[in-house]
């Protein structure tokens, strides 16, 4: 069989590899949307659901001839160009968990929205030059028709049970932690009498993170196809979530009356952040401080979370059963209408705003953070990754001045930063990952998902642990196993 890393090589954003097995069948893993392209506008998107990368030309084989897709889980840099492969000629089923094809459909319908928006706006326009570009991006972007058709194909299967896919060749979706229903994959194949087994991590997750179980071992394998995006480093927090969250509320918001900003992810991360907060005034007694959740998105995923209670880790089930709520609490309040969003700007207590996206990026975060910025009693509190040239980046790297939808503000609001509710997995947690294998018997480590320096160093780091089979591929390259 064949393996081509088509996407998430040497760069973090876009999985995508091409799995062939010698009778001609083609299991794509992953069909993600990379974010590192720059878009129409010349800017890398967000990465929650900024408008996909134009579909024309970017798979590099006839979306005709692929018999299967495989998802790990739901983020856009792992599903957002599903809808285009559909529109390009893909006739086949799509295979992952329940929540992943839940969570999937909620993220990809927010994308079409906003392809439409832009082609929208576009075709106001009275500019024949900017017209034209409407007619292109028609052709370009995925819209709710090809999410449809998308999501209609999707054949949801349990974990931990071997799923039997073609002749000689099934499937087991094993937790990963990171997000609800996110897997690792494991395929095996017996090609001309010979059994070969494969292992995609996806994205691993972390121990004892809110909500989630813990990754689960993987069985010994062939060959492992490992993410590094926290390759080259270990989560700089170590305190638990509650503990972290406290001491920020009671510096920001009690100790001083003033108005915190957490920019994040309406998948995932805003529901961690929420049942953090749940526990917090459930359990510690903080005072009623108003909690603002300002994404129409992360209200759908909330539903989502709360209709797969028996997926999450022991303690939220058990927390669930005594409270009757993972994510609501006294003077909380999901706001869904944009003029509630921008109401929330004259709320003249102490509160919290949690608002998409992650990176400061896009999304209803840009008004609030614009609103606030330059206010010395808000704190704008960064608990992500930030890709460079994000508004994120630039708060985390002490610009005095940005520019918001063209306008200059002055930074006087402080900025902070958290890691613990990073889904990722750190070194730590990816050497843990990688020591269920046998230094013997497996014959090659592939390293993706991670910026190259991150790959090399935990390249380094493997070698050290006894692994040095280990492959950084390019993109487009392509190894017989």
């Amino acid at each position: 069989m064949k393996l081509s890393f088509l996407g998430a090589a040497r760069q973090v954003t876009g999985s995508m590899y091409l799995l062939e097995l010698e009778d001609d069948y083609r299991i794509l893993i992953d069909c993600g949307s990379d974010m590192e392209r720059p878009n129409s506008n010349g800017q890398a998107g967000s990465q929650e659901t900024a408008p996909t990368t134009p579909h024309l030309g970017f798979f590099p084989f006839e979306a005709s001839s692929i018999n299967l897709v495989l998802l790990t889980h739901a983020h856009v840099d792992h599903s957002g160009n599903l809808p285009n492969l559909f529109r390009e000629g893909y006739e086949g089923q799509i295979l992952c968990t329940e929540p992943t094809f839940a969570l999937t459909n909620v993220l990809l319908k927010d994308a079409a929205s906003l392809n439409q928006k832009r082609i929208n706006d576009l075709n106001a326009s009275k500019k024949q030059r900017v017209r034209d570009r409407q007619i292109q991006m028609q052709k370009d972007l995925f819209l709710d028709r090809q999410v449809r058709e998308t999501m209609e194909n999707v054949v949801p299967i349990a974990f931990n049970r071997k799923f039997r896919v073609a002749d000689g060749v099934d499937v087991t979706f094993i937790p990963a932690g990171h997000l609800l229903g996110a897997a690792h994959i494991v395929i095996n194949v017996v090609e001309n009498g010979e059994r070969k087994s494969i292992c995609f991590s996806g994205d691993i997750g972390r121990k004892n993170y809110p909500l989630l179980v813990d990754p689960e071992p993987v069985p010994k394998v062939d060959y492992l196809i490992c993410e590094s995006t926290y390759g080259n480093r270990l989560h700089e927090n170590m305190m638990s979530p509650e503990d972290a969250l406290a001491d920020i509320i009671q510096r920001t918001c009690i100790d001083i009356p003033g108005r915190l900003i957490i920019p994040s992810f309406s998948v995932g991360r805003t529901q961690a952040l929420l049942y953090t907060l749940n526990r917090l005034y459930t359990e510690r007694d903080f005072p009623p401080i108003r909690v603002f959740s300002d994404s129409p998105m992360a209200f759908e995923s909330s539903k989502i979370y709360n209709q797969h209670i028996k997926m999450l880790n022991r303690e939220a089930r058990e927390f669930y059963k005594e409270n009757e709520a993972l994510f609501d609490f006294q003077n909380f309040q999901f706001l869904e209408s944009s003029k509630a969003s921008k109401a929330v700007s004259n709320y003249g207590e102490p509160c919290i705003i949690i608002s998409s996206s992650g990176m400061v990026q896009g999304g209803r975060v840009e008004y609030h953070v614009a609103e606030n910025i330059s206010n010395p009693y808000s704190t704008i509190l960064i608990i992500g990754y930030c890709a460079e040239g994000t508004l994120g980046w630039r708060l985390l790297n002490g610009q005095q001045t940005l520019s918001i939808k063209g306008k200059d503000h002055q930074v006087l609001a402080n900025i902070e930063k958290i890691d613990v509710f990073s889904g990722h997995g750190d070194r730590n947690d990816l050497i843990n990952f990688v020591g269920m294998q046998s230094p013997e018997t497996l014959k090659n480590i592939f390293l993706v998902h991670g910026e190259y320096g991150s790959m090399e160093s935990f390249k380094a780091t493997l070698a050290e642990e006894g692994y040095p089979q280990v492959i950084i591929p390019k993109k487009g390259e392509s190894f017989v196993l």
